[in-house]
This record gives structure tokens, C-alpha cells and sequence, in this order.
């Protein structure tokens, strides 16, 4: 069987020429190329596929992220599997790792790991460990607070209180006659009220938009302040 062809891209000479003979020393792994700048990283991306299985990927490269969109080089111009690796456990670049197409990401100090992840990697078997799927699970739930807190801020930026009294009533099951005696104003001006949430809210019914709002904590929100 052919060993795996492994590139590694790090910017240190000594850890670069450790993890070299460590991976050169398993049976069935090769480590047949190396780079240490983000320069030559470019060059050889842009390059034909020199027979490469595997890329290790160091993300800083001279003090900067750039492993990142080499990684993303890499994978469009080669369509090869990326290691990411790094000395720090930092959820930011985690995130961005994975959206630029890595496959899997290691610590630098559980280097002993690599070649069982290699392995898997090359056969599509590669899991995502558990620190590493945690910060990315935690990373999502951050993306999803702010487009909710987005969402809110847009209502409430479309709805004026007025409004917002309006179909907290409605939610609680108050009718529109109801509305009108509870707010000294006429049915015909709670009708205009209602037409101005539904249109605002391109929703098809008043209780369709309380709804909406209640699922926001808008009501919530409202009497908190």
C-alpha cells in the first residue's frame, strides 16, 4: 500500500523538522514536502497538485492567521483535505478554519495524535473531537443570539408602542371592540392599527403577528422596561 503524501506548512524550523521525522517515522505516512511562509505556501498552491494527500496547516504563519486562507487555496486549488494546526485553542479561528474548508483541527502539543487523525482523514472517516465540535457548537449558538437580537431590534424598530400594546392584547385574546374600550379610541382606529402591524409585518392575521412578537419576548421585554 502507498504511504499518505502529507505537505506541512509551519513557520517554525525546529517543530516543523520534529513533526517531519515524527510522521516520516509511522509505516504508512510520507511527509514528502514542507513550506514556512505564507509566501511559498501561495506559490506552491498556485502550482500543479504535486501528489499531495494530506496538507498540515499551521494557521499563524509569521504572527498571522494567514493558515486560514492558504487553507482555502489549498483545498480550491487542489481539492485536498486540511489539517489545521495551532498552539492555541481559540474559537474564532476554529470557526473560521472550518468555513474555509479544513477538515479537522489540532492542538500542537497532542502532536502524538496526528497520525491516527491523518489516517482517518485520508479514508473520510475524520470525526471533529469533542473540544474542537464544543467551541464550534458555541460559535453557533453566539451566531444565533445576535440574528435573534438582530431580529428584535428590526421589529422594534417597525412597531411603535402603540402598536405593541396593541397585539399584546390581541394575544391575550382581547377582541378588537375590547381594544378600543381599553384605550378610550374608536374600533375604526384599532382596525387602522392592526392594518399598519399586518402590513409592517407582512403577516396574514392580528393573531399571526402577536404570535410573531411573542416569539421575539417582545412582550416580555416591554414590560420589563
Amino acid at each position: 500500500m502507498e504511504p499518505i503524501r502529507i505537505l506541512i506548512v509551519e513557520d517554525d524550523l525546529d517543530w516543523l523538522r520534529g513533526l517531519q521525522a515524527y510522521l516520516n517515522r509511522q509505516p504508512d505516512l510520507s511527509v514528502i514536502h514542507t513550506v514556512s511562509t505564507a509566501e511559498e505556501a501561495r506559490e506552491l498552491f498556485m502550482a500543479p497538485e504535486p501528489g499531495v494527500d494530506v496538507v498540515l496547516m499551521d494557521i499563524m504563519i509569521q504572527d498571522e492567521p494567514a493558515g486560514i486562507g492558504l487553507a482555502e487555496q489549498a483545498l480550491l486549488a487542489w481539492g485536498v483535505k486540511v489539517i489545521m494546526l495551532t498552539s492555541m485553542e481559540e474559537k474564532d479561528f476554529i470557526f473560521r478554519s472550518f468555513q474555509a474548508g479544513a477538515i479537522d483541527y489540532q492542538i500542537k502539543s497532542r502532536f502524538e495524535e496526528l497520525p491516527a487523525i491523518i489516517r482517518a482523514v485520508h479514508a473520510r472517516k475524520a470525526s471533529i473531537n469533542a473540544a474542537v465540535a464544543e467551541q464550534m457548537r458555541e460559535e453557533f449558538r453566539r451566531l444565533k443570539r445576535l440574528e435573534h437580537q438582530f431580529k428584535v431590534k428590526e421589529v422594534r424598530d417597525l412597531i411603535t408602542p402603540t402598536e405593541l400594546q396593541v397585539l399584546e392584547m390581541i394575544d391575550q385574546g382581547h377582541t378588537q371592540t375590547e381594544i378600543a374600550n381599553r384605550f378610550f379610541i374608536s374600533l375604526r382606529t384599532v382596525k387602522i392599527h392592526v392594518g399598519h402591524i399586518l402590513k409592517k409585518l407582512g403577516s396574514p392575521s392580528s393573531k399571526d403577528a402577536a404570535q410573531k412578537i411573542r416569539n421575539l419576548g417582545l412582550f416580555e421585554r416591554e414590560k420589563d422596561q
